[in-house]
């Protein structure tokens, strides 16, 4: 009787575990940046799922379009973990017709200090948890005039990991205390890093530069950069030749340090632009895409090696 007794324990036991793990969400992330701090987030969750919706070295998909093998994988998901601030135009009506039950976590929510983008646009897309479409709207378009890019900044990318903690604690109860205590870590490095950016400020000779477009706005924010113009005022939107004509007038009269790329978007202009007015040509990695399997660390890797380019490229005092 005893080893019956024994046996029913364990059995039950057995299955409670087994249903926790089957209960644990499965969580799809929009873009690369929040693909990997989603990963630090979750790490030793036993039965979460991360996926990453678009291609890993796509970059920022502000034109980006879903595709019906996307649609699928939207379908299978619990969860979809956004970047927010008007990142993903695409998760509107398709993402509700796609998987209406889907819990969006946006991970830009309630973050300060936002920096409003110059000649922003009033795109309109609906968020997927059932709130009135023109509600949605109105807020939308107030939240489309910041820039998005809060993942260049290990300071706003700290909190975005807090933000997806919370939100995914608040899909999955049973996961919080790891969700949380995951969170607090990562963040607290991102912290540590965030203090390295902050001593460019006394450390660059030159802090002026021109970037590609908008990535490296809070970054050089907290760097104490100056960004005094920029190549693409909309991402794969190059110049025309009135603003080619402008760029040069710009680094005549600013003498900028640098002009910066990404990896993510062609180098030509910046070239152009080099041997015309001399200024030198360097790359600075915003983090917006990487290898799908890349290492807990490589965010703090890669900011590091920005910081030491940026020490390179624009001299030290």
């Amino acid at each position: 009787m005893l080893g019956k007794n024994v046996f029913m324990v364990c059995y039950c036991v057995l299955s409670l575990c087994l249903s926790a793990v089957a209960e644990a969400p499965r969580v799809l992330c929009t873009t690369f940046p929040i693909y990997h701090a989603t990963r630090n987030v979750v790490e030793g969750r036993k039965g979460v799922d991360v996926g990453l919706l678009l291609p890993a070295n796509l970059g920022c998909p502000h034109d980006y379009s879903l595709t019906p093998a996307d649609m699928q994988q939207i379908q299978k998901a619990d969860v979809l973990v956004i970047n927010g601030l008007g990142m993903e135009e695409f998760v509107g009506r398709p993402l509700q017709r796609a998987n209406p039950k889907i819990k969006v976590v946006d991970s830009s929510k309630g973050i300060p200090g936002l920096i409003e983008q110059e000649g922003h646009h009033h795109h309109h897309h609906d968020e997927a948890d059932g709130h009135d479409d023109e509600e949605e709207d109105d807020h939308d378009a107030d939240r489309h005039h910041f820039n998005p890019h809060l993942f260049a900044s290990p300071k706003t990318l700290a909190l975005v990991v807090m933000n997806i903690a919370d939100g995914l604690s608040g899909v999955d109860p049973e996961g919080a205390e790891i969700y949380k205590a995951n969170a607090a870590k990562y963040s607290e490095s991102l912290v540590a890093l965030s203090g390295e950016v902050k001593k460019l400020k006394d450390t660059l000779a030159n802090p002026r530069i021109i970037t590609q477009h908008g990535a490296f706005d809070y970054f050089a924010r907290d760097a104490g950069l100056e960004i005094v113009a920029t190549i693409q005022s909309h991402p794969g939107q190059e110049p025309s030749a009135a603003e080619m004509l402008k760029l040069v007038g710009v680094v005549r009269e600013k003498k900028p340090g640098a002009v910066f790329t990404e990896p993510q978007y062609p180098a030509r202009i910046a070239e152009t632009l080099s041997r015309e007015t001399g200024i030198k040509v360097a790359k600075l990695d915003p983090v917006a895409s990487g290898p799908e399997s890349a290492p807990k660390d490589y965010y703090i890797k890669t900011m590091r090696e920005n910081i030491e380019m940026l020490k390179k490229t624009l001299g030290t005092k």
